[in-house]
């Protein structure tokens, strides 16, 4: 079996290594402190971030690059969006030619606006596209560990490399499908978190299913109408990497970005919810992002502006809520990629 390298053993990156070495591959995990590395190899498992999952023999564990990726034909770039550049310059030149590169990461660059297979375009060139793949969809870490059934998407502008990726991570508990929507698989991926922290917040005051029902709704709604804006194709949006990855961020324990937006909603500041998480929580940066980018694409987005103003500007979480209610009166069902619903007229 080929060998897979992953670069950043946090829950996600333990979590695939896990999942591949079951499936027979030899995996070679890089983590960036050498106490976590001295931890996973004596006591395999990974207690700091993926706790009660037990690491396979098959996975060897290092601080070096280039000895993780020596070999590697495919490597899993797992660390946070605002981490992946300066990861990606610092390991590029030491993968091998013609390796395959995933990465697993949910976010928007926050100084440039750039899409993760932007960054990555960026830094190794445009003909790398080629060998590139985003992976995304409703799967938490700890569930994938414990081998409970999960089904992702595997997204690249070439077919061929999505489903390699596709046949490596296969398994009877994962389920990999594949779409050449590289742009919409990745605002889906990116934008829920900011519509988690939402209904978060909202939990937090104390509100009901209702609430967090009309914001996982109206919130697909905008991430729709700036992921068309941009270029994606609307159906992705109702697929896996959309209102799957949006129903299981927003409503499960495992999402930090829920788990960050309940501590704001009951009345702590941003930095007191983000250090009680004690994980990235990649909503906050992509808040920032999306808010810019609904302004340069003149796109709609009161959740969001909303969220936004509470991160960033002190608003009130009740506040933002009232503003959002208090909105003017508005069709549920708008144009999206040239189709508008409007009213008909039947005959007497």
């Amino acid at each position: 079996m080929p060998k897979v390298a992953i670069l950043g053993a946090g829950s996600w990156g333990t979590a695939l290594a896990v999942l591949l070495a079951k499936n027979g591959y030899a995996v070679s995990l890089w983590a960036r402190r050498t106490e976590l590395v001295r931890v996973l190899e004596t006591e395999r498992e990974n207690k700091e971030y993926l706790p009660g999952v037990p690491i396979p023999e098959a996975v060897t564990v290092g601080t070096g690059t280039r000895e993780v990726l020596a070999g590697a034909a495919l490597v899993i770039y797992a660390v946070p969006s605002h981490a992946f550049r300066s990861t990606l310059a610092a390991t590029w030149p030491v993968v091998p030619p013609e390796t395959i590169v995933v990465n697993v990461a949910k976010g928007i660059e926050e100084d440039t606006l750039l899409r993760m297979s932007e960054v990555f375009s960026q830094v190794t060139g445009e003909k790398n596209l080629r060998r590139y793949v985003t992976l995304s969809g409703p799967s938490h870490a700890e569930e994938v560990g414990r081998g409970m059934p999960t089904a992702v998407v595997a997204s690249s502008p070439h077919q061929e490399t999505a489903e390699y990726v596709q046949e490596t991570l296969m398994a009877p508990t994962f389920r990999v499908y594949t779409n050449p929507d590289i742009v919409g698989v990745e605002l889906g991926g990116a934008l829920k978190n900011i519509i988690a922290l939402g209904t978060g917040i909202s939990d937090g005051l104390g509100f009901g299913d209702n609430a967090k029902a009309a914001l996982m709704t109206r919130g697909l709604a905008e991430i729709t109408r700036l992921g068309v804006r941009m270029g994606a194709n609307p159906l992705t949006f109702g697929g896996l990497a959309g209102v799957g990855d949006l129903i299981v961020t927003c409503t499960s324990w495992h999402s930090r970005n829920r788990r960050a937006g309940m501590e704001i909603g009951r009345g702590k500041s941003v930095a007191q919810a983000l250090e009680s998480v004690r994980m990235v929580v990649e909503g906050v940066r992509t808040t920032r992002a999306a808010y810019l980018l609904s302004r340069e694409h003149q796109v709609e987005m009161p959740i969001t502006d909303q969220t936004y103003r509470v991160l960033f500007e002190g608003l009130a979480p009740a506040e933002g809520v009232k503003n959002l209610m208090g909105r003017g009166r508005t069709r549920e069902i708008e144009e999206v990629a040239g189709f508008e619903v409007s009213w008909s007229r039947r005959r007497s």
